[in-house]
């Protein structure tokens, strides 16, 4: 049974079209990789358990059509959100000018102010790079979020960023606490101040 879970919590994966948000999402529950993956059609969804830091976490997680003709469907979606995955693509630079069109959108939409957010550039495995990753770290910074590069593909940094993104939420106790409360919940000790890099040994850039 899930008594020995902390929390759920709400996750959702936004971006543009062809990023490659499914192709993260199942390298992280399923660890697969398809290359012929069909662009999401409305909004797909599924849970995974972790354990960070010794706490286990659900985490239903959402991933919605990056589409324009599917973009009336999101609005609720946000709703309730403790936290978000910006993804762009770093072979496409028209990917990574738009996040402030998606940053908009979750500021009109979402319900928290405190939502924590993860900016994941994607496709590194690829050769014709268009956006440097000191820009994707400038970015993060400006609009205060957590950063990483990553790989559906060869999965490298995918299950750091989903980490880092769980650890800063549960480090952030009104995100969830209030969810948990009846439920007398104990964080385990080593929860006592953020202590880095975490899971990934320093290898997401934390503000």
């Amino acid at each position: 049974m899930d008594e020995d879970v902390l929390t759920t919590l709400k996750i959702l994966i936004i971006g543009e079209s062809g990023v490659g948000k499914s192709s993260l999402l199942l390298r992280f529950t399923d660890d697969t990789f398809d290359p012929e993956l069909a662009a999401t059609i409305g909004v797909d969804f599924k849970v995974k358990t972790i354990s960070v830091d010794g706490n286990k976490t659900k985490l239903a997680i959402w991933d919605t059509a990056g589409q324009e003709r599917f973009r009336t469907l999101t609005p609720s979606y946000y709703r309730g959100a403790q936290g978000v995955i910006l993804v762009y693509d770093v072979t496409r630079r028209d990917t990574f000018a738009k996040l402030d069109n998606w940053l908009n959108e979750l500021e009109t939409y979402c319900t928290r102010n405190d939502i924590v957010k993860m900016l994941v550039g994607n496709k590194i495995d690829k050769e014709n790079r268009e956006v440097d990753r000191n820009e994707g770290l400038k970015f993060a910074r400006k609009h205060s979020m957590l950063f990483i590069e990553a790989s559906a593909k060869t999965c490298d940094g995918v299950q750091c960023a989903f980490e880092e993104l769980v650890e800063k939420i549960i480090q952030t106790p009104g995100l969830w606490e209030s969810e948990s409360q009846n439920r007398g919940v104990k964080l385990s000790n080593k929860d006592e101040g953020y202590g880095g890099g975490g899971a990934c040994g320093g290898y997401c850039s934390m503000l």
